[in-house]
């Protein structure tokens, strides 16, 4: 997995989860909310409609009051007519659609529906509800115990359906009646699951507003990591070209420095070869072609020497240590500056990209020395770490100059900046210090973690 794209999710999860929480809480919340608010609304619901029903009650008995008290002083016969007047003037009582009064005797027989009239005469003292709930006897029990309310379930008269209903009764012992009301629960239902719903209404547009930010975030993360990429992708291709130009440069300058070498010391060998040769053709000349052996033999030496200059082949047969050891040799036979290698720790064999790479970095620090340093002795030393890294430094006693400056302000020269590109493109570092007057060390570090993945991708031959 890419580092933008491991960046981009750390920057994005985290939100997630964070938005999912807030949405956990608020749905968690809502919920109990609405049943603290269902609660409440049943509780004012029931009390409300308990003091209606009482209130009802209360006008009924208080339209049958005077008969009633009347018929205490009257016989049998009179009390029989004052209660059936009782029953018509309580039948005539009415309010809303569901809304009526019942009466019953205390054993349970039917005086008075005005709802449901074929019921009149007829004993529902054993009655039972779906539930199995005895309804008529609760009823007359609680009006027994001097009235009051009563949860029971009983036909609707406006659906001919079973609703649960809240009733209130009260008994008149004189008549030996329960006289009662009560109204249908089943609004009370309807107002809850409104309650309901526009409650779930709130959480779902609570939901597409996290929702909304979520996503709203998501796309500016995104497009902020997509600006950051494309950021980053256009200064690698500016980089990519700048190295691609320089390779191109540095291909045209070896293809010039090849070609000098060529022209000034093969091509040459190799005209005055045949100059040699031509005039012992011509004159019978024997020494001429002693002469043409012996330019010959140096033209072989000049070959070996510029194939030696562009891959040494100790390099790929002995490894690294011989061929830094040869390249001090040759150094030293070329000029004044007098080199020496050295081998510091147990040497062990390195992937071919890094011999490589080191023998080009001692080989330009060496023409650097050669052309700048004004030194009269050179060092060079590989050393191989013992927790697995391998260094290699190039130190000189020359005039040396200011390292920092030179680091800031490169200036037109391109040695000391092959050398780093050379490491930096195997994961290496160059390390330089210098003082003028007090000569140069280059140093080349490849630390035991980068050599091991390089061994991996670049196994040694």
């Amino acid at each position: 997995m890419k580092l933008r794209l491991k960046i981009l999710l750390l920057a994005i999860l985290p939100l997630v989860a964070a938005l999912c929480l807030v949405a956990w809480a608020v749905v968690h919340q809502e919920h109990e909310l609405l049943e603290r608010e269902r609660t409440a609304v049943q509780r004012a619901y029931m009390e409300a409609r308990r003091g209606e029903l009482q209130h009802y009650v209360e006008l009924a008995v208080s339209n049958v009051r005077p008969l009633y008290e009347r018929s205490a002083k009257l016989d049998e016969a009179g009390r029989r007519a004052a209660a059936e007047q009782a029953l018509q003037l309580i039948a005539q009582l009415d309010y809303g659609t569901d809304g009526y009064f019942f009466v019953y005797d205390l054993q349970g027989r039917v005086l008075m529906h005005s709802r449901q009239p074929e019921l009149v005469g007829q004993n529902l003292w054993a009655l039972r509800d779906p539930k199995g709930e005895p309804t008529i006897q609760r009823l007359i029990a609680q009006a027994k115990a001097g009235g009051g309310y009563v949860e029971y379930l009983w036909r609707q008269p406006s659906s001919a359906r079973m609703a649960p209903k809240l009733g209130y009764v009260v008994a008149l012992p004189q008549w030996d009646w329960m006289l009662g009301t009560g109204l249908y629960l089943d609004d009370i239902q309807a107002a809850l699951t409104q309650l309901e719903g526009e409650a779930r209404a709130n959480v779902a547009r609570t939901l597409w507003l996290i929702g909304g930010i979520a996503l709203t975030a998501l796309l500016l993360i995104s497009a902020s990591g997509l600006a950051l990429n494309l950021s980053e992708q256009r200064a690698a291709e500016h980089k990519l070209r700048a190295l691609a130009h320089q390779v191109v440069r540095l291909q045209e300058q070896e293809r010039a420095h090849l070609a000098r070498e060529l022209h000034d010391g093969l091509s040459q060998h190799l005209v005055s070869i045949k100059l040699l040769v031509e005039s012992a053709q011509r004159d019978a000349r024997p020494e001429l072609l002693q002469q043409a052996a012996q330019r010959l033999g140096d033209s072989l030496n000049e070959v070996r020497r510029i194939s030696h200059s562009l891959r040494p082949a100790l390099l790929d047969t002995l490894g690294l240590p011989a061929a830094l050891a040869h390249l001090a040799q040759e150094f030293s036979e070329s000029g004044a500056v007098q080199a020496g290698a050295s081998v510091e720790g147990t040497p062990r064999a390195l992937p071919e990209v890094v011999n490589t790479v080191l023998f080009r970095v001692a080989q330009e620090a060496l023409t650097n020395v050669a052309k700048h340093a004004g030194a009269a002795h050179v060092a060079l030393t590989l050393e191989f770490a013992p927790e697995g890294g391998v260094a290699m430094r190039v130190l000189d006693d020359g005039r040396g100059f200011d390292a920092e400056a030179a680091q800031e302000q490169p200036g037109p020269g391109i040695g000391l900046r092959n050398m780093r590109e050379r490491l930096t493109s195997i994961g290496g570092r160059l390390e330089l210090q210098s003082r003028p007057g007090h000569g140069t060390q280059v140093e080349a570090v490849i630390d035991a973690a980068r050599l091991a993945q390089l061994a991996r991708d670049n196994p040694a031959p």
